[in-house]
């Protein structure tokens, strides 16, 4: 997308990146995406510094996991309530534009937070009205930040650009918990919301230094009533893109609550403090990077990866929230960050590359509103059950209601692609699988 109009009607250049499909890290031959890239990894840094300190903050003024997950939820609140619009409006103006706005806007927010730290007069109110902002912001920056991949990296590559970006997020996710860290035990809170704040300023020169006429031709939708309705319409009237962002929603809404049981388990369980909350926050990173990585490698994104995975990340919650020891809860987490981050890849990817790109940012809107705007309703109930049951209590229910999310999706899955399940117990065969449930449709499947 481009800040002018000629750019934005330009033809798809004709460059050899489409050929070019193969490696783990194909997309960054594509200078627009690796300005992207590079721009992304340093806010993302930021932002992670930003959560870490800003859930730290939260409970170092309220002593509360309860506080902490109403900040978690008042930042996804807005997504859950307007993401849709955010969708529509994503789908009717240029992209790259549009990031330019969004980028600036989170930028001010995070050096606004970090004034009120730094000055002393930081409230618990201040923190959850920054939140808000932040939310409204997000509104529209995700699903524009997420269809303006494809104009830059074109069809052959979303995949694979798709993972990539994952992969950078996670990279940050590394850096940024350890640096908050240290900040907040050395200097104080109001550094690493300072450094947030200015780190928005690396994607804005990225997206400004962006050459226009090698984006591809983006579907830019004229203004017209009715096109949220049509965007649901256009969901639900397909399994392949309703299943994979109902099995999200669920995973999301109680399975992603990491702010509040890490906090708590790093607190009150294993007596840590932050730097301990920090260290669990790395391992965490460290298993989504190994899992943006191997999604990377994969050429295609297989619904039955997303079921498995989604019912693997499930179970492993359930077990790391009766873990005995802190080193046996560190290791799991490993696992349930790679795990994770394959379910959220291996829906990302097939929602985007079954939706039509007129309908790529409402499509995307809704995963995203499904995805993170469920955070508004899980975060206090998994933070009012840390308070009154305990947090081993609150994990292995989310834990619970991701893995029967998964199982259900699947079993939906199978029905709307006409298979039944299949239980063969002869050596060197797939003991269970999924088949046509008639013969003739075996060369379909």
């Amino acid at each position: 997308m481009s800040t002018g109009s000629g750019a934005d009607s330009a033809p798809a250049p004709s460059s050899t990146h489409e050929s070019k499909t193969g490696g783990t890290f194909s997309s960054l031959k594509i200078r627009n995406y690796r300005l992207f890239a590079t721009g992304a990894v340093i806010s993302n840094t930021g932002t992670w510094m930003s959560r870490i300190t800003q859930d730290w903050l939260v409970l170092s003024l309220t002593g509360s996991a309860t506080a902490v997950g109403i900040t978690t939820a008042l930042q996804f609140l807005p997504m859950l309530l307007f993401g849709l619009y955010g969708g529509v409006i994503a789908d009717r103006l240029p992209k790259r534009r549009l990031l330019l706005v969004s980028q600036t806007a989170l930028g001010l927010c995070g050096i606004a937070l970090a004034v009120l730290t730094l000055s002393g007069a930081v409230q618990v109110w201040h923190v959850y009205l920054i939140a808000f902002l932040l939310g409204m912001v997000t509104v529209v920056d995700n699903p524009a930040r997420q269809s303006f991949v494809s104009e830059m990296v074109g069809p052959a590559q979303l995949r694979n650009a798709v993972s990539l970006n994952s992969a950078n997020f996670q990279s940050a996710r590394l850096i940024g918990p350890a640096v908050a860290g240290v900040l907040i035990t050395t200097v104080g809170s109001g550094w690493a919301f300072l450094f947030n704040g200015l780190s928005f300023g690396a994607p804005l020169v990225g997206l400004l230094l962006m050459r226009t006429n090698e984006l591809h031709k983006a579907v830019v939708v004229p203004r017209a009533k009715g096109q949220l309705r049509e965007g649901l319409r256009y969901v639900s009237g397909r399994p392949e893109l309703i299943w994979p962002i109902v099995l999200v929603g669920f995973i999301g809404t109680f399975g992603f609550n990491f702010p509040i049981w890490l906090t708590a388990f790093a607190d009150e369980i294993f007596r840590g403090g932050a730097g301990m909350y920090s260290f669990f926050n790395i391992l965490m990173a460290a298993g989504s990077l190994a899992g943006a990585l191997l999604a990377a490698r994969r050429r295609s994104s297989r619904l039955r990866m997303l079921v498995a995975a989604g019912t693997a990340f499930g179970l492993l919650e359930i077990i790391a929230s009766m873990s005995p020891s802190v080193w046996l809860f560190a290791i799991l987490l490993l696992p349930i960050g790679m795990i994770g981050l394959t379910t959220n890849i291996s829906a990302n990817t097939s929602v985007q590359m079954a939706a039509d790109p007129a309908m790529r940012g409402r499509v995307m809107s809704l995963y995203m509103m499904v995805f993170a705007g469920g955070t508004p309703v899980g975060a206090p109930i998994v933070g009012w059950l840390s308070d009154t049951y305990g947090v081993r209590t609150a994990m292995a229910v989310g834990g619970t209601f991701s893995m029967l999310a998964a199982l259900g999706v699947g079993l939906m899955l199978a029905r709307a692609g006409g298979l039944r399940l299949k239980v063969d117990l002869r050596p060197g065969h797939p003991h269970v699988r999924f088949v046509p449930r008639e013969p003739q449709l075996a060369t379909a499947a």
